[in-house]
C-alpha cells in the first residue's frame, strides 16, 4: 500500500469510529446535549477537531449518521415494491413502510441506536428536516407513497395529512421504544423486528381506514 492509500484508510476508519461513537450519544443524550469533545473521546480520538475536521458542522454529522443507514433501507424497500403483486392495497403498501427499517436493524443486531437516534433528530425542530429530506430522496419511498395515495382516493386531505403525522409517529417512535428495550434486556410485546414491523403495519393500516367524524 502506498503513503495516499494508508492515509486514506486511516481517515475512513476515523470517520466510521466517529459516525458509530455519535450515533449512540446521540441516540442516549440528544444530539445538542452532546459536544464534539465528547464524540472525539468516545471515538477514540485524541483531537477534540477531530469531528469538524471530518464532518463539518453537527448538522453535516447528523446527514452523514442519516445517509449511512439509508442505503441498505432502500434497497431492502426497491425490493419489496419490485415484489408487489399486480393490485396492491393499503396493507402492502404501508408493509412497504415499515419492513425495510425493521430488516435493517434486525441485521444489524443487538444492541443498535438508528431507531433511537431517528427518534431525537424527528423531536429536535432544527435537525427533523435532514431526515425529511433524505427519506424523500428515496425513489422507492415516492413509489410507496403514490402507491398508498391511489388506494385512499377518498380520504380527505386534512384527514390524510393528519394520519400520515400519526403513522410517522408510530414509526419512529414504535421502532425507538423497541430497540431501548432490546438494549436493556426488558420484555417486549414482538419477538422479532419483522414480527414488529408487521404489527406496526397492521395499526397503520387501522389508522388510515378508520371511520371519518364529520362534522354537524
Amino acid at each position: 500500500m502506498t503513503g495516499k492509500t494508508v492515509r486514506a484508510a486511516r481517515a475512513g476508519a476515523t470517520r466510521e469510529s466517529i459516525l458509530a461513537a455519535a450515533e449512540q450519544l446521540f441516540a442516549e443524550h440528544g444530539v445538542f446535549a452532546v459536544s464534539n469533545r465528547q464524540v472525539s473521546e468516545a471515538a477514540g480520538q485524541g483531537n477534540n477537531t477531530a469531528v469538524g475536521y471530518h464532518f463539518g458542522t453537527k448538522a453535516d454529522l447528523v446527514r452523514a449518521i442519516v445517509r449511512k443507514h439509508a442505503e441498505q433501507t432502500e434497497l431492502n424497500r426497491t425490493r419489496m415494491v419490485a415484489g408487489l403483486g399486480d393490485s396492491p392495497g393499503v396493507r402492502d403498501w404501508v408493509a412497504c413502510l415499515t419492513r425495510p427499517n425493521a430488516e435493517h436493524l434486525a441485521v444489524l443486531g443487538n444492541p443498535t441506536w438508528f431507531a433511537r437516534f431517528g427518534a431525537q433528530v424527528m423531536t429536535d425542530p432544527t435537525l427533523r428536516g435532514i431526515m425529511v429530506e433524505e427519506a424523500l430522496g428515496a425513489p422507492s419511498l415516492h413509489q410507496v407513497l403514490a402507491g398508498l395515495n391511489r388506494c385512499l382516493p377518498d380520504l380527505p386531505a386534512e384527514v390524510r395529512a393528519e394520519r400520515d403525522d400519526m403513522a410517522r409517529q408510530l414509526m419512529v417512535h414504535m421502532f425507538a421504544e423497541r430497540e431501548r428495550a432490546l438494549a436493556e434486556g426488558t420484555p417486549t410485546p414482538r419477538s422479532t423486528w419483522l414480527d414488529a414491523a408487521a404489527g406496526l403495519a397492521d395499526a397503520i393500516v387501522g389508522l388510515y381506514l378508520a371511520p371519518v367524524t364529520r362534522r354537524p
